[in-house]
């Protein structure tokens, strides 16, 4: 049986030493390595080793009681999180470890959230219980209060496969079926283990277990009683499928691709469809911390890496598996990539789009009108790390500008939007229904176009068209977001239509609908939660409302106040040094990106952007139309009386 088994945390919870106990209990490794000693086996880049800190999501493989496990040791930093959650969708099963000291984190509740959105069945480990001061009962407490009320403590309950009568009590009230055998025959050893093992699989159920990692306490017995309690039905007797959730590349620059199987077997020189290509597996690779071994073929439900695919990203699916991840992590900044004169820009963008593989939220973007580089990302801790990073693997140096806070436009009324197509030989019309949808939904796509009116094919090109790159808005050229666009009609021609016909046409119709609506500047906000002596209150709540953010009642507990709210990131993204400051280190501050909102000062940020929506080299609102073999400009607030549709 093959189980992929995730560990995930806050940063400092003890992830990886965990990792690192755990391989070496089952005999994955000789020697165990300690992060702050440098020779952790899956922190094994340098810049980890350096830092201190997990940036990269690496894997090692346990064979243990005839089951192979791919343990995924993923970052804790909120700086790498990106990288987490493209893991956390190959996994089968989660630990989330949760440090006895500090209790539920900032970073804790986001990879939590991403655990119950892609349904990963999740067992709770709670660290450091050797250190001085802990409570785990106040802990546990947290869970059920922050997280869930389906905990259940495994500790002194669950051994060697035999229930405590606590935890037999604790399942059958959880299932009538199980009640009602319980109250009838008693318990049934076989009966409760199958039924536990489905809630927990089913995320009924989160099962948690106390120890700690570093004095190698309770963690060989919590992997045993996982081992028991968790089971996959992966076969190889169906169509391969498989999803691309890693890519790297070696020193040679060639692109290796880590897929996880869902179902069949794929052997070396098998062709393998995804989206409109098809490619040659040219080798097949088991991966075991930074080494691997070559093989023949592979088996559903293993990860592995293959060289052969040159164009799959990072979230494609492979053969019977077509749909595409969807990523909820987005940066909310961006840095302007900065480098000497002497290397040529080629060369610097070449480097980052290697490395915009291996990261797909870094976005990296060449600005033709500016002449530079953007990136973009999630904090300062990144940016030093891409310049470490650059300086390794490329050999020259870049430092980044300081980074600006990525804005969103979106509108506030419905419009139609008209484009128009025709200098001499070529042809294209395009008419749009666009209309403001919920916040942070994103841009979604309708078509009540008529097949009679324009063929399939033009249909799908204009749906691609609109999909194809982010579209700038009329305030800043920021990204448009949260609309609904639905194709209502347009017209090709069977001569005179020609390649990126219709792409001048949808976007010109886009342009054409901003003009018209009224558009709105979106920024991104902070979910906080603040914990602090209740004598800093008012400090608080006052930076809070500066900040033009807003909160709930807060919560006093003793000597403490909680608080919870939000707030824009321009405001507070530097807060945490003045916070740390004037509690002397003492309050918490969490923050967590909580999507995008209205803009607190759209005025001062438009004015200092200064787009100028008539000067954008990519868009023009302009149709184009021929008359005599010439072709001419129509302007926006005249085209829709020119198009040929209506």
């Amino acid at each position: 049986m093959y189980k992929t088994i995730g560990i995930l945390a806050h940063v400092d919870a003890g992830k990886t030493t965990f990792s690192e106990q755990l391989l070496y209990h089952t005999n994955s490794i000789r020697q165990r390595g300690r992060v702050d000693h440098k020779d952790a086996f899956l922190d094994s880049h340098a810049i980890e080793k350096e830092r201190g800190i997990t940036v990269f999501a690496d894997q090692g493989i346990i064979s243990y009681n005839n089951s192979t496990y791919t343990i995924i040791d993923t970052p804790g930093h909120a700086d790498f999180s990106p990288e987490m959650e493209r893991a956390i969708q190959v996994m089968d099963y989660a630990i989330l470890i949760i440090s006895a000291v500090d209790g539920i984190e900032g970073h804790t509740e986001t990879v939590w959230q991403l655990l119950r959105k892609h349904n990963v069945p999740t067992f709770f480990f709670v660290n450091k219980i050797d250190r001085e001061g802990t409570a785990i009962e106040s802990v546990l407490d947290e869970i059920r209060t922050q997280l869930t009320e389906d905990v259940c403590d495994l500790t002194n309950t669950f051994h060697e496969g035999i229930m405590h009568e606590e935890l037999i009590e604790y399942i059958a009230e959880r299932d009538e079926t199980l009640l009602e055998h319980y109250m009838e025959t008693g318990y049934d050893k076989e009966l409760w283990l199958q039924t536990f093992k489905t809630m927990i699989r089913d995320g009924k159920v989160f099962p948690c277990a106390t120890g700690s990692a570093l004095k190698d306490i309770g963690v060989l017995a919590f992997f045993e009683k996982l081992d028991l309690l968790t089971e996959t039905t992966y076969t190889d007797m169906e169509d391969f499928a498989a999803r691309v959730y890693k890519i790297r590349h070696d020193e040679n620059g060639h692109r290796i691709t880590f897929l996880k199987s869902i179902s069949g077997t794929l052997r070396v020189r098998d062709e393998v469809t995804y989206g409109e290509h098809t490619e040659k597996i040219t080798q097949l690779r088991v991966y075991n911390g930074n080494k691997f071994k070559t093989v023949d073929y592979v088996h559903a439900g293993e990860l592995f890496a293959v060289t052969g695919l040159t164009l799959a990203s990072i979230g494609d699916g492979i053969g019977a598996l077509q749909e595409k991840s969807i990523f909820e992590l987005v940066p909310t900044l961006k840095s302007t990539v900065l480098f000497d004169d002497s290397i040529h820009v080629k060369e610097v963008l070449r480097c980052f789009n290697l490395l915009d593989a291996e990261d797909p939220s870094l976005r990296v973007f060449w600005d033709e009108h500016f002449q530079e580089i953007d990136v973009h990302v999630m904090g300062v801790i990144q940016l030093e790390v891409l310049q470490q990073l650059i300086n390794e693997r490329f050999s020259f140096t870049v430092s980044f500008g300081e980074p600006q806070i990525l804005y969103k436009e979106t509108i506030e009324t419905a419009v139609i939007g008209y484009g128009h197509f025709e200098p001499l030989k070529h042809y294209a019309e395009v008419h749009l229904n666009i209309e403001p949808a919920s916040r942070n939904s994103g841009i979604s796509f309708a078509n009540n176009c008529h097949a009679n009116d324009l063929s399939i094919g033009h249909q799908n090109l204009i749906r691609h068209h609109l999909y194809e790159r982010n579209h700038h808005g009329l305030l800043t050229g920021s990204a448009l977001t949260d609309v609904t666009i639905t194709l209502l009609t347009g017209r090709g021609h069977n001569e005179h239509t020609s390649g990126g016909d219709f792409r001048e046409a949808t976007y010109r119709a886009l342009r054409q609908g901003l003009e018209q609506a009224q558009n709105v500047l979106l920024e991104p906000y902070y979910d906080f939660k603040i914990k602090l002596e209740t004598d800093h209150i008012g400090r608080v709540l006052s930076d809070i409302q500066q900040a033009h953010g807003n909160f709930e009642p807060p919560e006093t507990i003793g000597s403490k106040t909680s608080i919870k709210g939000r707030v824009p990131v321009a405001a507070f993204m530097t807060y945490s040094t003045t916070f740390a400051s004037y509690t002397n280190g003492k309050g918490v501050l969490t923050l967590q990106f909580g999507g995008y909102d209205r803009c607190h000062n759209p005025e001062q940020v438009i004015e200092k952007i200064g787009y100028d929506k008539n000067a954008d080299p990519e868009y023009s609102s302009t149709s184009i139309f021929c008359a005599k073999g010439k072709g001419y400009p129509v302007p926006w607030d005249e085209a829709e009386n020119a198009m040929h549709c209506l």
